[in-house]
């Protein structure tokens, strides 16, 4: 999974974990820094424990002597790793290793004769009184980690083992629970892009939706909001479809009441305004229909691969052409020859409608400028006028339809606002995009980014 560093993922995840572990930790601490944090029970326990060695270590002190005992007491650190010492009725040392760390404990049981326990950083020292088989009293010190210090001193191979596990359980624990609640958020996420990016059908697992839960309730929600949203979009663009196609019926009486008019009153100048009014209403309508199928989710167009250099030329020499007779003018400038896979009517009227609209524009003794550039896997085809450009405001609305910029202009020009609109659809049907920016001192440029036939 392509996680992002501050993913709600890693976040419950990491914080989960740390919760656990911190917990773990502070149980830790608290055995080994709490003095009577030793169960009464265990305490007991302890004291019978070390009463059993101490008589054994006084037998083997009765019958072999200070050495036999001495032995017998190595012998139960090296296996035990528990150091032991006896002492005498008086407190002084009789046998064992480094056994004056153990004094003064043993001089507080001769002087009061009752075991003592005392725990110290996790490390209890126990000293018991012992009577040997000639009545003869002695005392018997030893040390015996407690609480998760007891460990410490065993083998330290499986302490990093018991510590491992205890990482590794509570994170397979954290990282299940996380993604049970973090896996439909990335789902949703993705559906969710794919209907901003115009996939009305899109819809989230159904699956999610039958979790009886906060998540389940949101997955249920946004699939009822999508096939809202698409319910509402279809019935648009019906609507714009339905109308243009019926405006097209008035449309032909009208043409054919201006030719009769024309006939029995001759020519006239308001028969000439009728006239262009009449054309421009028909190239909405055009306008209109081929907008309505570029948007519709269903539309299916046929593809094919061609040379998109030889395209973008034609329509660059077909405008040049229509301006012999005004001081505008157009270049245009390629890297290379680029193959692209697309419908080449969709296309050529997309660029058409860019070029044709920055002619419209440009004010400038200097060139309309048209250049094809590589970018990485796409093609990028900029269109460049002279023109005063579009407030900073409007550089991503211009492709929405009907957006005019300055309806004064836009009707002097006979512009309609559907050209840039039809631009954007049909470059997103291809899987590019288009976008718009300002150039300095003045002009604007037109980007349309196409994906290469490699």
């Amino acid at each position: 999974m392509n996680l992002p560093t501050r993913s709600l993922f890693l976040k419950i995840l990491l914080w989960f974990w740390a919760a656990l572990v911190l917990t773990a930790c502070s149980i830790i601490v608290t055995l080994i820094l709490q003095p009577g944090g030793v169960p009464s029970q265990w305490h007991e326990a302890q004291i019978e424990t070390v009463r059993y060695a101490a008589a054994t270590a006084v037998q083997e002190y009765e019958h072999e002597g200070a050495q036999g005992a001495s032995e017998y007491l190595l012998e139960r650190d090296h296996i035990a790793h528990r150091q032991a010492c006896l002492f005498g009725p008086d407190g002084m040392s009789i046998s064992g290793g480094r056994c004056e760390r153990f004094g003064s404990v043993a001089h507080s049981v001769a002087k009061s004769g009752k075991p003592e326990f005392n725990v110290e950083r996790g490390q209890a020292t126990v000293a018991v009184p012992i009577q040997g088989a000639h009545q003869d009293r002695y005392i018997y010190v030893t040390e015996s980690p407690v609480g998760p210090r007891a460990a410490v001193d065993t083998n330290l191979g499986a302490v990093a083992v018991r510590c491992l596990v205890a990482l590794l359980v509570p994170g397979l624990i954290c990282y299940l629970l996380t993604r049970y609640l973090t896996a439909p958020i990335v789902r949703l996420r993705e559906a969710t892009q794919q209907l901003a990016e115009g996939n009305l059908r899109t819809r989230a697992d159904e699956r999610m939706s039958q979790r009886r839960d906060e998540l389940g309730f949101l997955v249920g929600d946004f699939n009822a909001m999508a096939e809202r949203l698409e319910g509402l979009v279809d019935g648009q663009r019906q609507l714009i479809y339905d109308i243009s196609h019926e405006l097209r019926t008035p449309l032909t009486r009208l043409n054919v009441a201006l030719d009769i008019g024309r006939g029995r009153k001759g020519d006239d100048q308001a028969f000439d305004q009728m006239q262009q009014d009449l054309e421009r209403m028909n190239q909405m309508i055009e306008r209109l229909l081929t907008l309505a199928k570029l948007d519709a989710a269903t539309a299916t167009v046929p593809f094919e691969f061609f040379n998109l250099t030889d395209l973008v030329a034609s329509i660059v020499h077909s405008a040049g052409f229509e301006l012999h007779e005004r001081s505008d003018k157009i270049t245009m400038d390629s890297e290379e020859v680029f193959q692209v896979r697309g419908n080449t009517e969709l296309l050529q009227s997309a660029i058409e409608n860019v070029i044709r609209n920055a002619i419209r524009y440009n004010n400038s003794e200097e060139p309309v400028q048209v250049a094809l550039e590589r970018m990485g896997s796409f093609v990028r085809i900029t269109v460049r006028d002279h023109g005063p450009g579009v407030p900073s405001e409007s550089l991503q609305r211009i492709f929405e339809p009907f957006y005019r910029v300055a309806d004064d202009r836009d009707r002097q020009t006979g512009g309609t606002g559907l050209g840039l609109a039809i631009t954007e659809r049909a470059v997103r049907m291809h899987g590019g995009k288009v976008d718009a920016v300002n150039e300095t001192p003045h002009g604007l440029a037109v980007r349309i980014l196409l994906p290469l036939q490699i």
